[in-house]
């Protein structure tokens, strides 16, 4: 059985900017976008990758042509080998009917608006939601026609669920789904037991009263990109402290007694929420500027966010005696709150996946796909899914700017200590090694790494090589089992995927200063020999050298574009910083003339 996941519309951005205005500042604010494919035979995933690693698009909705040929290409297969095609999408009649309620039974809207929406609605359903427009679509981009029988359309949030589900090793669970907007959800919980998933349908939460577009239209009035700039905000909050009150729960997000929640106008209502964010925060376009005011509301955003889902969790906990809680959903990569939902509740695991947000959901159409043809899926947990590149690759990329670096091949046995070595200085280095990893963060194929024992290494990296914001932290490296000696982990007992904050031990927050937030917090990732064991013996090497057991790791990117995916990309990228040293698989690079 193989089944190709895929996620993105060829129309998307076209459509949104023509009629919705999702340009400039709201350019993300649209169906699709992160768009992506994976490919499953007989039940393993065998590859996976972001269109956006590929065409160079940061968070492209663009249609997954180059994803899909490159995962069908690494296995050896086309497309009319393919049993199945599972798309992470599923406008049905009844889905389209409660968009169509959503607009006619809005009280509040003239009824030329509402002519106005629907007309909007049915032109965005005849260029992408339809079973012609998704076929027409697949046929203009990859020349494939699909016979109807093959494709599976999987309702969004239910490929979420599939994603955190399986990659979490199944299993009975609990479970929280939350984004900005499915077909026409925000949000959904239940329980998955003995293989049947139960929704809690009374506690659904409708796109209307969405938290993370409210989230998100908080991004924007901070000045930041919404729908991609959140983690801003999250780090930000780092900063203060929420006020009390926070305004935001008296006057902006009502909490129900259920667990649910409302919210007082669509997020598209931009100019309302800015007035009354003005006016409950004491606020207007130049305070929106100062460093103290951002910091105050993304203080009480963040803290509205936390206490929003901590009721969910406490109707969850209510609802389902199972141990274990699957969070999937962009809302999940809010990696602060994840630690707090979990340590605050009566669950022992918690389990964000390193596809939660819409990146995975390609990942989660393949596997309910195969799971619904009787091929259930056998999945492990490894990130590590995207293309790599032999050594004669490498080469012939270095040959392309021998004018502008020079290069030494080492042995591989030798990489970890020279780069250890190197480290043991304030020097940053780009690591690139092995096959790409999937999802929004650098899990040490496709990164930056420097010592944090260094107080201004911070700035250095933001400055000369992110070319980002200063107040951004960065996240520690640390092997698994040295984990628990440096922070406090609660419940936690690894996190292998940067999707949990936890506490540095006072007595580390000195020695690893470049990877501790201003609020003493780290957003850790943990390794194992059997993860990723040439990046644990660069952790052995470096901690032997240093006394220091963990790297800073960052993205290999810098701002404004996606993670590197290839040598030549590498390369480019470590000539627009000031990046020391880059390590190409078994290459050492530096600047300079030679090669």
């Amino acid at each position: 059985m193989i089944v190709l996941g895929y996620n993105g519309f060829g129309r998307s951005a076209d459509i949104f900017a023509r009629l919705f205005r999702a340009t400039g500042i709201d350019r993300h604010l649209l169906y699709g976008h992160d768009s992506s494919a994976a490919l499953m035979v007989n039940g393993d995933l065998v590859a996976a990758v972001e269109e956006e690693r590929l065409n160079r698009e940061k968070k492209t909705s663009k249609f997954p042509v180059n994803a899909m040929r490159w995962c069908l290409k690494s296995a050896g297969l086309s497309f009319d080998d393919v049993d199945l095609f599972a798309f992470s999408w599923q406008f049905s009649p009844d889905v389209l009917n409660k968009m169509i309620a959503e607009i006619t039974d809005d009280h509040a809207a003239t009824v030329e608006q509402k002519f106005g929406r629907l007309q909007r609605l049915a032109e965005t359903h005849a260029a992408m939601f339809s079973d012609e427009a998704i076929h027409s679509d697949f046929l203009k981009h990859t020349g494939h026609r699909l016979s109807p029988e093959k494709l599976v359309q999987v309702p969004h949030h239910i490929a979420h669920l599939s994603t955190g589900y399986h990659l979490s090793g199944g299993g009975n669970a609990a479970f929280l789904i939350s984004d900005g907007r499915a077909e026409w959800l925000s949000s959904i919980m239940g329980e998955v037991r003995e293989g049947e998933v139960k929704i809690f349908d009374d506690v659904t939460i409708d796109s209307r009263h969405s938290l993370a577009m409210l989230f998100s239209v908080v991004t924007r009035y901070l000045g930041f990109v919404p729908n991609n700039d959140e983690y801003k905000v999250m780090g930000l909050a780092g900063y203060g402290r929420p006020p009390e009150p926070n305004p935001f729960l008296t006057h902006v997000l009502e909490l129900c007694p259920d667990g649910t929640y409302k919210i007082p106008y669509p997020a598209n209502m931009v100019p309302a929420y800015y007035e009354l964010f003005d006016r409950i925060f004491g606020g207007d376009p130049q305070c929106r500027e100062e460093f103290d005011y951002r910091v105050r509301v993304a203080c009480a955003a963040q803290h509205m966010l936390e206490t929003a889902t901590a009721g969910q969790i406490r109707t969850l906990e209510a609802r389902s005696d199972l141990p274990r809680l699957v969070f999937e959903g962009g809302l999940a990569l809010n990696c602060v709150n994840n630690s707090k939902l979990l340590d605050r509740s009566r669950f022992a695991e918690l389990d964000v996946s390193f596809g939660a947000s819409d990146v995975g959901v390609a990942i989660g159409a393949a596997f309910y796909a195969s799971q619904q043809a009787g091929t259930p899926p056998r999945v492990g947990p490894s990130p590590y899914l995207g293309p790599s590149y032999d050594g004669a690759e490498i080469q012939a990329a270095l040959r392309q700017y021998a004018d502008r670096v020079t290069w030494r091949e080492l042995d591989p046995a030798e990489v970890p200590g020279e780069a250890a070595t190197l480290m043991q200085q304030r020097c940053v280095i780009g690591w690139f090694q092995g096959r790409l990893e999937y999802g929004p963060r650098a899990l040490g194929n496709r990164s930056i790494l420097a010592n944090p024992k260094f107080p201004d290494i911070k700035d250095i990296i933001n400055e000369r090589i992110k070319h980002r914001e200063q107040f951004r932290p960065f996240a520690p490296v640390i092997l698994e089992h040295r984990a628990d000696e440096v922070f406090e982990l609660g419940k936690k007992k690894s996190s292998p995927y940067m999707t949990f904050v936890v506490p540095v031990r006072p007595e580390y927050r000195e020695r690893i200063q470049g990877a501790c937030h201003v609020d003493g917090t780290s957003r850790i990732q943990t390794v194992t020999e059997r993860s990723n064991p040439l990046l644990a013996e660069l952790l052995r090497r470096f901690t032997e050298l240093t006394g220091i057991p963990c790297l800073i790791n960052t993205s290999f990117n810098v701002a404004g574009e996606p993670i590197v995916c290839s040598p030549a990309d590498a390369l480019a990228c470590f000539l627009k910083t000031e990046m020391d040293h880059l390590f190409l698989g078994n290459f050492l690079v530096s600047r300079g003339l030679g090669g």
